[in-house]
């Protein structure tokens, strides 16, 4: 991820390698969803690398969708 923060991912001080993560898009979400919901539903699958929440730049509410990057 870049230096500047985007939705609700998580920041880290070094970028991700997503050269060796899968991504899933998460569709039809709750506009309250947050990264630690995600994060308790899909950590079962595998560990998580990033989660990503679009988010309106105006609003700052989530569009209803979310990307989870397995590592």
């Amino acid at each position: 991820m870049s230096s500047r923060p985007r939705g609700d991912g998580d920041h880290r001080s070094t970028p991700p390698n997503i050269d060796v993560m899968y991504s899933l898009k998460v569709d039809n979400l709750t506009y309250r969803t947050r990264v630690e919901d995600l994060r308790r539903c899909f950590e079962k699958y595998g560990p998580i690398g990033d989660i990503y929440i679009p988010r309106d730049q105006f609003s700052r509410s989530s569009r209803g969708y979310a990307f989870i990057r397995f590592v």
